[in-house]
């Protein structure tokens, strides 16, 4: 890893590989070498000198260029189809619908169910390396599928593996230190009873596999509701003790090629279990967002593969980080990112998976984002009104799904807005949200 001219910046602020050479651009051509800090993070040992610089790759375009192949093909697919075009980078996506939101605009599409062997075998042949944008892809099969076609999958499918399962998920953190909410496997109505006596009520009772969006979380608030919750789980459980917290927070950290950074600490508001709006910077202390960084970077050196994983956090009243859940790909709290940030969490996750230098995760300024998500009550169509008033709103960008149908709740896209402050972008988010509607 080599510097040229290119921006100023101190030496101990670059992350790089260990036994990295860094080279100066001074005129004695002195050079100093990069030595182990901290975890996995590497730094110059000189951290007075002043340079201008340049990290140089190995990377020619050509086109056709890198095809990513990508299972899953709805709204983070398509996103990271609009960011893949400007990098060089082909996608073709595998879904199971027919015209999928990311069909519009990537390569090609590959009809077939997420954990359809021969679906992703056509896919891994036509492609350079796998990623995936939904947790419903098995790992087993993308282990074996990379195995017969020589094509790697990023993040690792032992990666996917733990974090499939929120009570392997919550073990393997628990036990790397990560600070986590008490926890207990349930396969019984007997051993759920047994975990609210030693946890009280309210308590979360979650599917360990497969839910997301609120679905598959119930919150336990008396004994009454203990077996119709169960039984609407459907199959292996976890029980979570409640968390009193202040607010919710997320971080989008990112493995590259020898490199982890994390994007701003961000705010997240939630209601009824699903994500209605972000803002960041988070409205809480500096040191708490100093904590939340670190958890977030100790949670990503325990992930294998290059990526972006969201991570959604809980802030204690007294300040404190617990850890919530895990997904390694680009998350809805993370849209921001597109407008807020110099580079996209979707242009981040291309640049890590294809080995590329990561971009920078700093935010041009203050920026609120919220979903739009379905507001009728029976399945239908999809019609968006009120778009041209939203439109006409300075510095409010929309982002349309493509999804042909609507229902409750159902993300239909986001708008994100700018601001000199946190809460004057959430204000205008906000107002301009209430403008939109499916109903006629």
């Amino acid at each position: 890893m080599y510097l040229n001219p290119w921006r100023q910046e101190t030496l101990d602020s670059r992350v790089c590989r260990q036994g990295s050479v860094v080279q100066s651009c001074l005129p004695t051509g002195k050079c100093c070498t990069v030595v182990f800090a901290d975890r996995n993070r590497y730094r110059c040992q000189k951290t007075t000198l002043l340079l201008t610089h340049q990290i140089v790759r190995s990377m020619p375009l050509r086109s056709p260029g890198t095809t990513v192949g990508v299972v899953g093909g709805g709204q983070l697919g398509r996103m990271l189809g609009e960011a893949a075009s400007p990098l060089g980078i082909e996608l073709v996506v595998s879904d199971p619908t027919p015209e999928c939101p990311a069909s519009a605009v990537v390569r090609d599409q590959i009809v077939g169910d997420f954990d359809d062997e021969a679906t992703l075998l056509e896919l891994a042949e036509r492609a350079d390396l796998l990623t995936y944008e939904i947790e419903l892809a098995d790992p087993d099969v993308l282990e074996a599928v990379s195995e017969e076609t020589g094509t790697p999958v990023h993040p690792a499918p032992e990666t996917l593996r733990i974090i499939q399962d929120k009570l392997v998920q919550k073990e393997r953190l628990q036990e790397a230190g990560i600070p986590v909410p008490e926890f207990r496997a349930v396969e019984t109505v007997e051993e759920l009873d047994a975990a609210l006596s030693e946890f009280g009520y309210p308590a979360m009772l979650k599917a360990r596999e497969g839910g997301y969006d609120g679905r598959g979380n119930i919150l336990i608030e008396d004994e009454s509701e203990v077996a119709k919750a169960f039984d609407a789980i459907e199959g292996p459980a976890m029980l979570e003790a409640f968390v009193e917290y202040d607010r919710e927070l997320a971080v989008i950290g990112c493995k590259g090629d020898g490199e982890i950074d994390t994007f701003p600490v961000t705010e997240t508001i939630h209601e009824a279990e699903i994500l209605r709006e972000t803002v960041s910077p988070a409205r809480t202390s500096d040191a708490v967002i100093e904590r939340a960084t670190t958890v977030a970077e100790e949670i990503l050196d325990e992930m294998t593969g290059r990526g972006v994983y969201g991570i959604e956090l809980f802030e204690t009243a007294d300040g404190e980080i617990l850890l919530n859940e895990i997904a390694p790909r680009p998350h809805n709290s993370g849209h921001w990112t597109i407008e807020g940030c110099h580079t996209s969490q979707f242009e981040q996750h291309l640049r890590a998976v294809t080995g590329l230098a990561l971009g920078t995760t700093e935010r041009r300024e203050p920026t609120a984002a919220a979903n739009i998500l379905g507001d009728v009550d029976e399945r239908q169509q999809a019609t968006l009104y009120g778009v041209e008033d939203v439109l006409a709103t300075d510095t409010v960008s929309l982002h349309w799904y493509g999804k042909r149908e609507v229902y409750a709740l159902r993300k239909m896209g986001h708008l994100t807005t700018v601001g000199e402050t946190p809460e004057t972008a959430l204000s205008l988010i906000n107002e301009v949200s209430e403008w939109l509607t499916f109903e006629t």
